[in-house]
């Protein structure tokens, strides 16, 4: 049992009764008290209560009042009224309300612990199957998503069920990815984990606005025309995966399909022929073959060029994950003998290559396949080649250490020792044993520690000196790392 309201207007009796009730051996969350009707109407309106003992004479508003007007709040709690001998008729009719039980006074403890007892098996009882119905609504939703049929029985449950917030008015879709495990807080939406690797978001389009500016949503995001009606669940969720598939291969923060839909991009026929030529066949079988030769800058360069093409969208993403399966599918069956036992790393970094759409973005999936495919490289021939750049990759973490709150990011590094950016990212994660993101971020992390022990400086102060502009970002950032906000770690070392 989560909260218990008691309604009684002598203290002695309310304080009473809420020691027995914190001795029944029930548990309750929250037990909260008020001195009359008029004050616990106020109450059931604010908040949902799962247990109400009120009693029939007060004054503002009596007991009897006060049942027949909860009647019209969202939530009507189950009630025991408690009563004199002389208040017995009046009881009945509170019975005749909705009230669930009652209780003469002087009260019984045994008796109250029973009554508490029996509401509260009947409370988990419910809970248990709205939350079975729940995941059956939330499966059935899953299925009309990826265009499975369901029975017209079930699409009339998941009708009358949601009618009232998502699909009796107009609604969007938004699709996230789902490789960050947040977790989400319950708010006026419906939320599917996991649908073909992305976390889904329903949004009532009266909650739109709100929704957005929640901090719910990161980034690299698609988001669905508005629709109406649970028949058009299908073709929200085609919209809003298109535009999660675009924002992934942009680096896009947020796309929504309207505006997409207004302002449709034009790309050149003479660099879409020229763009093709980069996921044919011989491109694929081509790089396949260099990996092992001396010839890394070339094997380099022409994975950036297909990245590149995506990201301008001269390729489609369909085109773009082809491509990359195909030369995935050509490694694992020419080089078959490096995949075998033994190297059960090296086979793993395959299985996860293909999973393209896992990643966040374009930059994240670029420095997954980069890793392996220079992995592969080295591992074929070309140790000698790679691991002379040791010294370079030195002078970039020094070069780190020493800006780090500056505008900082990967291509700023790599262009610094004057080595190319895959390459660059491979080597640095060999050398750091962490991706340039994670290394940046544990040395503002640990800048940031030594500012909120040593000096009285404003988070957004701190935010700014070590390298975020945003200072919500630096929150998020510094919580994920400590488990505790900047706030909370400053009091902690104050102590």
């Amino acid at each position: 049992m989560k909260t218990l309201l008691i309604v009684e207007d002598e203290k002695l009796i309310r304080q009473g009764i809420k020691v027995m009730v914190q001795r029944s051996g029930v548990p309750v969350e929250s037990i909260m008290e008020c001195s009359n009707g008029e004050a616990a109407l106020k109450i059931l309106n604010e908040q949902k209560i799962d247990v109400m003992l009120t009693d029939i004479r007060m004054p503002k508003m009596d007991g009897i009042e006060l049942v027949r007007r909860m009647q019209d709040c969202a939530h009507v709690p189950a009630t025991i009224a408690i009563s004199g001998y002389d208040d017995f008729s009046y009881a009945v009719e509170m019975l005749r309300n909705g009230v669930r039980e009652y209780i003469l006074k002087p009260i019984e403890r045994d008796k109250l612990a029973m009554i508490l007892k029996k509401l509260n098996d009947e409370l988990e009882s419910r809970d248990r199957q709205e939350q079975t119905n729940k995941q059956l609504g939330l499966w059935q939703i899953k299925q009309l998503m990826l265009g499975i049929a369901i029975s017209d029985g079930e699409r009339a449950m998941l009708e009358s069920h949601y009618a009232d917030s998502f699909f009796g008015e107009e609604y969007c879709v938004c699709c996230q990815s789902g490789a960050r495990q947040a977790e989400y807080e319950t708010g006026n939406y419906i939320f599917l984990e996991g649908i073909e690797r992305n976390n889904i978001f329903i949004v009532p389009k009266s909650d739109v606005q709100r929704f957005m500016e929640s901090g719910t949503l990161d980034s690299y995001v698609g988001v669905s025309a508005f629709h109406c009606g649970i028949e058009s669940i299908n073709a929200a969720y085609k919209e809003a995966l298109q535009m999660r598939k675009r924002a992934f291969m942009k680096n896009a923060d947020i796309l929504f399909f309207e505006e997409f839909a207004k302002n449709k991009e034009h790309t050149a026929e003479s660099l879409i022929n020229e763009a093709q030529k980069l996921i044919s066949e011989n491109a694929r079988q081509q790089r396949v073959q260099l990996l092992g030769t001396h010839r890394t800058n070339e094997l380099i360069k022409s994975f950036d060029g297909l990245f590149l093409a995506a990201q301008k969208g001269r390729i489609s993403a369909e085109e773009f994950e082809c491509g990359i399966l195909g030369f995935l599918d050509g490694v694992e069956a020419t080089y078959k003998s490096i995949f075998a036992s033994g190297n059960e790393r090296l086979a793993q970094q395959l299985s996860d290559a293909r999973l393209i759409w896992s990643e966040e973005c374009i930059d994240a999936c670029r420095e997954k396949l980069m890793q392996l495919v220079l992995a592969i490289h080295e591992k074929l021939g070309s140790q000698e080649e790679i691991s002379g750049n040791t010294q370079k990759i030195r002078d970039a973490v020094a070069y780190i250490e020493k800006h780090y709150a500056e505008d900082l990011n990967m291509a700023v590094a790599s262009n610094y020792i004057s080595m190319n950016y895959s390459l660059f990212s491979y080597l640095f994660k060999q050398y750091t044993g962490s991706s340039f993101v994670s290394f940046l971020k544990d040395i503002r992390m640990r800048e940031a520690k030594k500012l909120l022990a040593d000096t009285d400086m404003r988070i957004i102060e701190i935010s700014h000196t070590i390298g975020y502009e945003n200072e919500k970002h630096f929150m998020k950032l510094f919580k994920s790392t400590y488990g505790i906000s900047p706030t909370e770690y400053r009091r902690n070392m104050n102590r």
